[in-house]
């Protein structure tokens, strides 16, 4: 797996609790999906599960190895003390269930009053927090009122103000920021040297400085869809033909990933556009911005017809052509 970027700050404010002795009994990790927090999560859990207590100990690495026999368990995924709360399977089939359930919360509980079988610490992931019932929430909450001593939980939230206030106000909260662009290029190049520094920077345009998106969109070609795009918005297409084949191209539910790179690409191609225009030019290119997102926001409650999507994005984007000059009388 690529190693993520993005995490020094959470990883400092984690390792000087403990190093402290003041580890907080619950986290937030909260941010963007695809920023990853499950992998800091993982991380964090394994550092306690094989380095013990902690206390005005030495400073060092989330990463360091530890413990070498709690190590080769973590490793081979059998640490007794490492629980995880997931969406499971549902009816034994690839699709998972909508949530987490009050009854994986309920077992969850029951293995806390038992007594620690290896090391100092029991640590218990959710992810993603937001996946949990209204019943499985309020059981979670009260355990994080009055949490078993030596157990930490790791919430993974990818939409924290969802969350209940009361389950926010019990942890401490570590914020996962986009990463900077002068960050993330070099970060991906150095991950995918053989790709052209073109498609590099239309990668790290496209995913909003989210690591995880980034590495979604290697494989999409998404400097030639950027520049399908930014022709239209040039051209204005005045016969319909660029944007009746972006249509064509991101319609029905095959092409769902190549709408979704779109709808990806397209704010960072206005933004590109208005950065290029004089400020009195800027408030057509803000306009179109709002349009999309309110195409992209009345699809997904709707029936999300790609087609459709994919002309209106075309609209937005040729309505940003560059107009003939009046001849004077």
């Amino acid at each position: 797996m690529a190693a993520m970027i993005g995490h020094q700050e959470a990883e400092k404010a984690f390792l000087e609790g403990w190093q402290g002795g003041r580890l907080h009994h619950g986290w937030l990790l909260a941010g963007p999906q695809g920023m990853g927090k499950r992998g800091f999560a993982e991380r964090a859990a394994r550092f306690l599960v094989t380095h013990g207590v902690g206390g005005e100990r030495a400073a060092m690495a989330l990463d360091d190895r530890g413990d070498d026999t709690a190590a080769r368990l973590v490793d081979a995924d059998n640490h007794p003390e490492i629980i995880r709360l997931t969406r499971q399977p549902r009816d034994k089939g690839k699709e998972l269930a909508r949530n987490i359930t009050i009854d994986q919360v309920r077992q969850m509980i029951r293995r806390l009053h038992l007594s620690l079988s290896l090391g100092d610490w029991r640590v218990i992931i959710v992810d993603a927090v937001d996946d949990l019932e209204s019943d499985s929430a309020n059981a979670l909450l009260k355990t994080l009122e009055e949490p078993p001593a030596r157990t930490l939980f790791l919430l993974v939230s990818h939409s924290p103000g969802r969350l209940l206030p009361t389950i926010r106000s019990r942890c401490r909260i570590l914020r996962f920021q986009p990463v900077d662009r002068d960050v993330m290029l070099p970060w991906l190049h150095g991950l995918r040297p053989m790709l052209d520094m073109e498609e590099v920077r239309a990668i790290v345009a496209a995913s909003g400085g989210v690591p995880g998106k980034a590495l979604g969109l290697i494989d999409s070609d998404v400097a030639a869809m950027k520049k399908k795009l930014l022709t239209i918005a040039i051209s204005g297409d005045p016969e319909n033909r660029l944007r009746e084949a972006l249509a064509r191209e991101v319609g029905g539910t095959s092409n769902r990933a190549r709408l979704e790179l779109v709808i990806d690409i397209v704010p960072g191609l206005l933004a590109e556009i208005a950065r290029a225009r004089p400020i009195a030019e800027i408030a057509p290119v803000l306009a179109q911005w709002d349009r999309v997102q309110r195409t992209v926001r009345d699809a997904i409650r709707g029936s999300y017809d790609g087609m459709m999507v994919g002309f209106e994005i075309g609209n937005c984007l040729a309505e940003l052509a560059p107009r003939p000059a009046q001849t004077a009388r």
